[in-house]
Parts: structure tokens; sequence; C-alpha cells
């Protein structure tokens, strides 16, 4: 049931109506958005060193239909779109502008922890009225984005696209090279949407079903032992966002959908979209109606072609799509919030001021008993999900269950890893390359496809064991699934191909063959009633000291998520290999969604000393306590 939203929002609402009939919606968006250009493919011949000077400021300005406060970089929301260039030195200068510290933190790049910009973990950031001078070597390739690291500065406008520009050139050649930054803005302060969520945390989710619908579901007893079960979690199936279109406008490149933002193409051209979501809080489904869309780059990182019609991009995840459009014609590109309740939107087309039709929002969707933790074939009455007091934290080891492996290539193997017993992800036999050496990307798209989604949840792989994480965990998830190969939150039932994690196959034939020589397993935890988010039900500031990592080791670090929400982790510094079951060919990312009730593992190369950040990349869980140090000593 669609509730009605308090009345305070609806002026603003009408407001954007009425501007975008007008034609009057502005922002202060950065030239390489509003001139539609191509980003540049040029190649240096030798090694050189790149100045860049960045002013971060507090600016008031026409946003989303209205007068808004933001934190911008380089006089623009987003900020600048740095073109950088593997094997180069950069310098950038970071000067300070406002009455309060800020930061920038490289998103997805290698460097000396020094220059991460993480305050109070790799610097004191950077004072009022001062500038901080950021250097360090460009060690590697892709698309990628950078952000304050301070404060919800992020939520406010503090970001921007980065793309670093292959040493001998893109491999895949492309006519068009556009950068599609997709972000939420709110005209009201973050730290008073922050104050909301600690109050009443559903207060931006006017979808809630009431028992006289049956919480969704039919009337039947087996309605309410679902109605039970949910309200034993202080949620609702419709608890997919914690903050909504209410408060949010969705922005392509800075604008609103009645900006209309526009990349041009000509009838067959391929055009390289380089989409990142800078969002603070919101996942998008990206699609473009009529043209199929090639992934051929993942969190800067190539992968092997696969072509699809749609993908799920959690927050600070970053994909490359090659689309190739034949017609004279224009093409929507619709990036829809994961809780439908609002969308950014923008156009390929062949001419400036073409537009064509944006898709009707599609049905709310609703989480399920697989999102829960519960047994997918148990009966509803009979489900269990532990909701119990305090119990012993020194064990954090799940009961694996052993009846359903094998089934799916990739999922648990617990016959192999003496070091790791229930915990090896089983993958082909590898045929090791020497590392460095790298795979061509092909000239001609030899992609496979992505599948079209099913319903059904993947394989039990874990049980949990009797740890409830304490107070900062309102429930555990009693069973654990492998989902790398279930379709994103809300796409299970759509008619078109879903991109998966499964499908991400990496390309680089440089796979280190050493085996993890340990395990280190943490849970994502919270309490959605108290907005309390964490690890292992421990809150940064309540743990003692940070994760220590030896320098060089190789380890296998698993993530299993005891919440029913989705939580975008990110590790500074380090690649994660997401263990998605094809072996040698497992795809490194600097960000894994971990999906409700599921069990990832990921395999990473200590190769970086220093104190390295590691958090949700849900700006407001991260603030709330899911943030962690990790030590490589």
């Amino acid at each position: 049931v669609q509730n009605t939203p308090p009345k305070t929002g609806l002026p603003r609402r009408r407001l954007l109506s009425g501007l975008a009939a007008m034609g009057t919606l502005a922002t202060l968006v950065p030239a390489w958005a509003r001139q539609m250009n191509v980003a540049g493919q040029g190649i240096h011949d030798a090694p050189q060193t790149r100045t860049f000077n960045l002013d971060v400021n507090k600016q008031h300005i026409d946003i989303a239909g209205g007068k808004g406060h933001v934190v911008s970089i380089g006089n623009s929301v987003p900020g600048p779109l740095l073109e950088w260039y593997e094997g180069d030195e950069v310098v950038l200068n970071v000067r300070n502008l406002m009455d309060q510290d800020t930061s920038i933190h490289w998103h997805g790049i290698l460097l000396p922890f020094e220059m991460d910009g993480v305050p109070g973990v790799t610097f004191q950031g950077i004072k009022p009225g001062t500038t901080f001078q950021y250097r360090f070597p460009i060690k590697q390739s892709g698309t990628y984005w950078y952000h304050s690291h301070s404060g919800l500065q992020e939520q406010s406008g503090a970001y921007g696209p980065l793309i670093v520009h292959p040493r001998g050139g893109e491999a895949i050649k492309t006519e068009r090279d556009y950068v599609v930054v997709l972000s939420d803005y709110t005209f009201a302060d973050p730290h008073s949407v922050m104050r909301k969520l600690k109050k009443m945390s559903d207060y931006y989710n006017f979808a809630q079903f009431t028992a006289a619908n049956g919480y969704g579901y039919d009337e039947s007893q087996e309605a309410w032992a679902t109605k039970f079960a949910w309200d034993r979690m202080r949620m609702m199936p419709t608890d997919i966002s914690d903050v909504t279109g209410y408060a949010y406008s969705y922005l392509m490149n800075g604008l609103h959908p009645a900006g209309n933002w526009t990349g041009l193409f000509k009838p067959g051209e391929r055009v390289r979209l380089r989409i990142i979501n800078a969002a603070a809080m919101t996942f998008f489904n990206v699609r473009i109606p009529g043209l199929p869309m090639t992934v051929v780059n993942a969190d800067g990182q190539n992968v092997e072609p696969v072509e699809t019609d749609e993908l799920q991009i959690g927050v600070a995840e970053t994909y490359d799509v090659i689309v190739e459009p034949q017609a004279e014609s224009a093409y929507t590109i619709m990036a829809e919030s994961i809780d439908r309740s609002g969308f950014a939107a923008g156009t390929l087309a062949t001419r400036a001021g073409l537009s064509a039709p944006i898709p009707a929002l599609r049905r709310r969707p609703l989480l399920t008993m697989a999102d829960m933790g519960m047994d997918h074939d148990a009966h509803m009455g009979h489900g269990k999900m532990d909701h119990g007091a305090q119990m012993d934290h020194s064990k954090h080891k799940a009961q694996m269950d052993h009846s359903s492996h094998g089934a799916h290539k990739g999922q648990m193997d617990h016959s192999s890893h003496d070091a790791h017993k229930g915990h090896a992800m089983a993958t082909e036999p590898a045929q090791h390359h020497n590392r460095g050496a790298h795979s061509a990307m092909p000239t001609r798209l030899a992609k496979h496809s992505a599948k079209r989604p099913t319903t059904e949840p993947g394989p039990i792989i874990a049980r949990h064991n009797e740890d409830t994480h304490g107070p900062g965990n309102l429930g555990v998830a009693t069973v654990q699934r492998n989902r790398l190969s279930d379709a994103p939150t809300g796409l299970a039932e759509v008619d078109h191909r879903v991109l998966v994690y499964s499908d991400l196959r990496r390309l680089d034939k440089d796979f280190d063959p050493r085996p993890p020589g340990r395990e280190l397993e943490l849970h994502l935890t919270g309490h959605m009633e108290r907005y309390m988010w964490s690890f292992d039900g421990d809150k940064f500031w309540d743990v003692q000291g940070p994760i220590e990592f030896e320098h060089h080791e190789r380890l296998r670090l698993t993530l299993v998520n005891d919440t029913m929400m989705n939580h975008p982790i990110h590790l500074h510094g380090m690649w994660m290999e997401l263990e998605n079951g094809h072996g040698e060919h497992i795809p490194r990312k600097h960000t894994i969604n971990v999906m409700p009730a599921s069990r990832v593992s990921a395999i990473i190369n200590a190769d970086a000393p220093g104190r390295w950040a590691f958090h949700c990349h849900l700006l407001f869980h991260m603030d709330m306590g899911m943030f962690r140090v990790v030590r490589v000593s």
C-alpha cells in the first residue's frame, strides 16, 4: 500500500514540475557534462608528472529544480573530470575554502596509504584555509571516481569522475566515450536526514503494508506467520532503501531528468558509457530500452565482454558498457532507484535536443524470505530466524551445510583445503599464467550473454552458529546462500537479461596461483530500528584496534550478511578477488555488494603496507559504525 507522504514534500515536487515545463532547470554542472564532450583517449609516449589544482568550497546553487547548499569540488557538482595516464605521476593540490575540515579519497586507486585521503586513518585531513598536496604514481587504468571522506560532504556534492587511460590506449576502440555519473541529492541537511533515521528508521518509507492487506500476501495462516517474522525483524518487506525519492532528487552528471543530459552519436558508432555510482545511499537499475549493453569493465578492471539488457550498480561501483546504436533515433538511459521511488535519466541521440520516452517506474519490489535468511523450502510458519540474547563473541564461524554443495559450479567445496575447511571455493583447475601477462581485449566484441533471471534463490551453503553478535545486531540469517547468480534485488521477475556477479570473468592473465594462507570471516550486522550498523555487532568506535593483515600474505576474506539490506563493502588500497566460480578468471573489485542473507568470499593480496579504511559504502551506514581499519604490517 502506498501511504501518503507528509505534505511538506509536495511544494518542491510542484516547483520541479513547473520548472521542467518551462525548461528552466539549471545546476552548476561541470563543463565536461554541459558540452556533451567525448572523454579524451590521448596516449603519452613517455611518463610525465601531471598537476591538478582543486578547490573544495560551500556554495548555494540552482540544482534539481531548486536552490540548494552543496559542497563543490572545482566549482561544480559533480567535480571536474580528471583524466590520468597509466605510468604517469600525478600531483593534486587540494585547497580547502570552507570553514570545516575536508579531504579527497581516490576511490579504487592503488597508492601509498598516506595519500589515500581518509582523515584519522591515513592523514589528519585538510584544515580550513590550507592546501594539501597529494602525489603518487599511477599503476593501473580504468574508470574510477573521487569523493570527500569527511563527515557527510559526499552527500552534498563532493564527488567527481576519474579516468585512467592505459599506456597503450584503449584496447576496444570507440568513436564516443562518455562518463555517466549517477548520484542522489537532498535539499535537506544530510545531518538532519541522519537524525530522522535515528529516530525512525523507516521515516522515508511510505510504501508500508498493514495487517488489513496481509502485508502483501493473502490473509492465510501463512501470511500471519510472515507478518510475525517481519515484526521480529522490525522491518517491512518494502524496506529496500533507507532514504527514498521523497528526500532525494536523482541526478545524471549533475542534472535532473528534466535537464536531459545528452550524449551524441552517429548511427553505427561504438559508444562507451563509463557508469559511476557516486550516490551516498542509492543503488540504481540501469537500462537503455531498445539497446543492449555489453559490459567490458567492472570497477576499473577489464572483464570478458558480456551482453545484457540491464544491470544493477551498487553504491561506489563502476561499469563500462559499449552500445552500438544503429538507428537515426534517440534512446533513454534509464537509472531507476532500487526501490523505484525515483530515477535519473539522460539521452543518447543523433543531435542535441532530441529525447526518447522515459519508461514508467516499475512496481515497487518486496524483500523475500531468502532475504530474511529463512529456508526457502521451509513452511512459513516453521521458518526460523534467530533473534536471541547476547552470545559469546569469540566464535564467528558458520556451521556449514554439506547437503547442497556441488550442485552449482563455484559453490563451497569442503574437501580440498585443510587449512580452511568449510570455506574454500571450488574452481576449475587453473592453468596459471605469469603475473603481469595480459590478454588482449578483443577488437570485436566476442561476447557471452547474461541470462534472464530466475526467482529461485541461490543454494544454502552455510548455517549460522549460536553467536547473535550482541545488541548491535537485531537478528541473524539462519541460512546463508551463495547469491552471486541471483538476480539483484527487485529484478528477479523482469523479462530480459540482467547482469549478475557470476557473469564477471577477469580478462587479464595475472592470477596469483598461491592458495590463501588463512581465512578471516566478518559478519555484516545491524539494528534497523535503532539505526545501528557494524561488523560482528561492534561499531567502529567500540572495537579494540585494527584488523591485522601481514605484509605479502594472501588471505581469504569471507563476508556474511546477517541483515536484510544490500551492503556495498569497500576495501581501500588493495583488490578483492571475488570468488565467483571462475578459477583463475575471478574478477578483481574494489567494492563488493553483499546481498541480504548471503555469504561471499574474496581473496586479497596484502601487498600495500599501511592503514586502510574498510567499510560499507552506504554513507549513513559507514557513519553509524560499519567501518573498520585494516593494518598491513
